[in-house]
């Protein structure tokens, strides 16, 4: 098994420009998920939901191409990528001709494909769309929507996890909120770099504190895992501590690498949101 020390992550390393799935790094999901409670298929549904900015290759002519890349890769996968894997994958392409667009795509698939559903009994696909230059300014930058948990004047105390600070109104009756936070922030699992995020949170049930809320995200500031661990911790810290009904959450990490990555779990089945970047992004 694949563990997040032995990747490439905060070591010297060459990048290769000529095409080579093979440096590709995919770390399982399941251990992490272990370590909050989760053993078989977890509770929820969802994606990750990668942006690639820096996409390059040759045509057959040798004259370079550029694209963005949107990447979707169900939870439901055995494994993640590591982050600085598909950034080296991706630039193994900046000196490959291919024939167009269309067979880079198709290689970002299958290559991907294969990595994340490695394990799996009945591999399935990924989804990957390419913007090509003459659509760039066609994307849109925007903000998550909800009320922001940040107009709060809170004292805040805790940075790392603190599933206790976390309280609903269980007798009331029931509402259905949308909140979100800028507040979000991480580490590296490795190399305790900073990551950014904003965070949504949609949810029905009883009225979630949100004082306790907002102490409760900001908790992460000092707490090590990947994006997707993150988002899935405080999923069922959520889950379980304030009983909603229904639950959504959605986080947007600013890039690094030339890279995001936005996970969303929920827990019941919805359209994925469109992937579009924040103004941190």
């Amino acid at each position: 098994m694949n563990s997040p020390e032995q990747s490439q992550l905060g070591k010297p390393v060459a990048y290769p420009d000529q095409y080579d799935a093979a440096l590709l790094y995919p770390i399982a999901r399941a251990p992490k998920r272990e370590e909050i409670g989760i053993a078989g298929a977890p509770p929820f549904f969802g994606a990750d939901l990668w942006t690639a900015y820096e996409v390059s290759w040759l045509n057959p002519r040798g004259k370079p191409q550029v694209a963005l890349a949107h990447i979707t890769i169900p939870c439901e996968t055995p494994n993640i990528v590591e982050s600085k894997s598909l950034k080296l994958y991706l630039g193994s392409f900046n000196g490959t001709a291919f024939a167009s667009a269309d067979e880079v795509r198709e290689r970002l698939r299958k290559d991907i494909g294969e990595a994340v559903w490695r394990g799996a009994p009945a591999p399935a696909s990924i989804g990957v769309r390419l913007v090509l230059p003459d659509m760039f300014d066609a994307q849109q930058v925007q903000e998550l929507d909800g009320l922001s948990l940040d107009r709060l004047d809170i004292e805040c105390t805790h940075y790392t996890p603190a599933p206790e600070l976390l309280t609903s109104a269980v007798d009331e009756q029931p509402v259905e909120e949308v909140l979100t936070s800028n507040l979000l922030k991480s580490n590296c699992l490795v190399t305790g770099q900073p990551d950014w995020g904003s965070i949504q949170i949609r949810y029905t049930g009883p009225q979630i504190d949100q004082g306790g809320l907002l102490r409760y995200l900001v908790s992460f500031r000092n707490h090590d895992e990947f994006h997707e661990q993150c988002v899935e911790r405080i999923f069922m810290d959520v889950w379980r501590r304030c009983k909603p009904s229904r639950l959504a959450v959605y986080a947007r990490y600013t890039r690094r690498g030339g890279l995001d990555i936005n996970p969303l779990r929920t827990s019941h089945p919805m359209a994925l949101p469109a992937n579009v970047r924040n103004a941190r992004q």
